[in-house]
C-alpha cells in the first residue's frame, strides 16, 4: 500500500475519509445528507436547491470592494493594463504545453497574497461550506485567481488541441462518474466582477445532476468517465448570474465548465476557493500546506499549479497574516485546540 492509498479520517464527528484532501468517501453522499447543525448562511430552500441541482450561489460572500481589490491585484500581478487590451495578448515563452493552456484559460499564478487569504478566512465564506459539509473542522484549498479576457489571438481556445474523450473545458466532471461509489467534493469560486452573458464563465448541467442515476442506466458501458454526452434540449446547460463578491458552490458530481469569453473587451474574473474536511492526521500534507503559506512556495496538491514563470510571488510580497479561523483552515492550528506535536506524540505511543 502506498501513501496515496491510505485513507485518513477527517477531524470531524461526521465520518469523512480521504487520502489527499481533494475527494472524500462518506457514509452518506452530500446530496442526501441530513443536516445535524443549524444552517448559518443558506436557507432551507437554498439547501434543498443545492442537493437537488448540485450548485448554489451565496450572495455577497465577500464585500464588492474586496472583490475589486482582488481584481486590481490580478491585473497588477500579471503586468496587464485593464485599459490597454494590447497588453493582454503579448507573445511569451511557455515552460510547457500546460503552461500555455493555463495562460489561455486565464489562470493567475498567485496563491498566498494577503487579499487571497482575506477571502479564505472570511466568516461568511467559511459558514457556507459548514452548511454544505455539516461539519466545522475544515481546511481551505490553496488555489489561485482567474482573469480571462476575450479568447482571441494568443488566448484563443482553438490553440489547444481537442480530444474526443477526457477533459473538456466546456463541460466535464472533476471526478470519475463511472465509479460505483462517487467521491464527495465541494468546489467554489468567488466572482471578482459582475458576469455578463458574453463574458463566458461558469456553466453547468443541473438537470443532468438531478437525473444522474436514471441517466447513467442508459449510457454505454465504456462511456467517458469525465465528459458527459447528452441532449442539450432535454438536459440544458445553464450559466448562473454572479455579481462581484458572490460565492458559487458546486458538487463535484455536477457536470460543469467554463464558457469562452466572446465579448469585445470584457473580462471574466474569479477566485477559486473551496473547503473540505480537515485531514489533521495527514501530517505530511499538513506540513506541506503550512510551508507553502510560510515560505510562499507554490502549493503541491495539484499538478496544474505551476507558479509564475517571470517573477514568483515569493519575491513580490511577504507572508499573509492569518486570523484564528485562517490558521485552522490552513492547518497551522488544530481544530481540537491541542498543539500538533502533542497529538503526534499520542499517536506514536498508541
Amino acid at each position: 500500500m502506498t501513501a496515496s492509498d491510505y485513507l485518513y479520517r477527517a477531524s470531524s464527528d461526521v465520518p469523512y475519509f480521504s487520502s489527499d484532501a481533494d475527494t472524500y468517501l462518506a457514509r452518506t453522499p452530500l446530496r442526501e445528507l441530513t443536516k445535524t447543525r443549524k444552517l448559518r448562511v443558506l436557507s432551507e430552500e437554498d439547501f434543498t436547491f443545492w442537493q437537488t441541482y448540485g450548485y448554489i450561489v451565496v450572495k455577497q460572500a465577500i464585500p464588492a470592494d474586496s472583490a475589486q481589490k482582488l481584481l486590481d491585484f490580478a491585473w497588477d500581478f500579471q503586468g496587464l493594463d485593464p485599459e490597454r487590451p494590447e497588453t493582454w495578448y503579448e507573445e511569451r515563452e511557455y515552460r510547457s504545453d500546460l503552461d500555455r493552456e493555463l495562460h489561455i484559460y486565464g489562470f493567475v499564478e498567485a496563491y498566498q497574497h494577503q487579499l487571497i487569504w482575506d477571502s479564505r478566512q472570511a466568516q461568511r465564506v467559511y459558514d457556507a461550506f459548514v452548511d454544505l459539509w455539516d461539519c466545522e473542522e475544515l481546511w481551505v484549498t490553496l488555489d489561485r485567481l482567474n482573469l480571462n479576457p476575450p479568447n482571441v489571438r494568443t488566448r484563443d481556445r482553438a490553440l489547444i488541441p481537442t480530444t474526443e474523450r477526457g477533459f473538456d473545458i466546456k463541460l466535464h466532471w472533476d471526478i470519475d462518474s463511472t465509479l460505483g461509489v462517487l467521491p464527495q467534493r465541494v468546489q467554489g469560486i468567488i466572482a471578482l466582477n459582475d458576469t455578463k452573458p458574453d463574458h463566458g464563465g461558469f456553466q453547468c448541467n443541473p438537470e443532468l445532476f438531478r437525473r444522474f442515476d436514471r441517466w447513467k442506466v442508459d449510457q454505454p458501458a465504456d462511456r467517458d468517465p469525465i465528459r458527459p454526452t447528452f441532449d442539450s434540449d432535454e438536459l440544458p446547460v445553464v450559466r448562473p448570474d454572479l455579481e462581484a463578491g458572490d460565492l458559487l458552490l458546486w458538487n463535484g458530481a455536477l457536470a460543469h465548465g467554463v464558457a469562452p469569453n466572446v465579448s469585445g473587451s470584457g473580462v471574466r474574473a474569479v477566485q477559486y476557493l473551496s473547503m473540505m474536511p480537515a485531514l489533521e492526521s495527514h501530517e505530511e500534507l499538513r506540513r506541506s500546506r503550512v510551508a507553502s503559506w510560510r515560505d510562499l512556495t507554490t502549493p503541491e496538491w495539484n499538478k496544474t499549479l505551476l507558479g509564475d514563470a517571470g517573477r514568483h510571488e515569493s519575491l513580490r510580497y511577504g507572508r499573509a497574516e492569518l486570523s484564528d479561523l485562517g490558521a485552522k483552515l490552513l492547518g497551522l492550528k488544530s481544530w481540537s485546540g491541542r498543539p500538533f506535536d502533542e497529538q503526534a506524540a499520542d499517536s506514536a505511543g498508541a
